[in-house]
């Protein structure tokens, strides 16, 4: 019987502990934006950058 309320603890506690990770993650604005990183990798990255081999003298 002990055991089980020792299981009740851990379990309040662990849950505690998610629920309070969850709600500093909604306050420091982890969440905003949920949409951008699913097409981010729809687009292309390949963005020209001018190296000393592609300059003509």
């Amino acid at each position: 019987m002990q055991i089980i309320f020792l299981m009740i603890g851990i379990s309040m506690t662990l849950a505690l502990g998610f629920l309070g990770a969850f709600f500093w993650s909604m306050r420091h604005g982890q969440n905003d934006d949920l949409y951008t990183p699913s097409i981010r990798v729809l687009l292309d990255d390949n963005e020209l950058t001018a190296t000393s081999n592609d300059k003509t003298a």
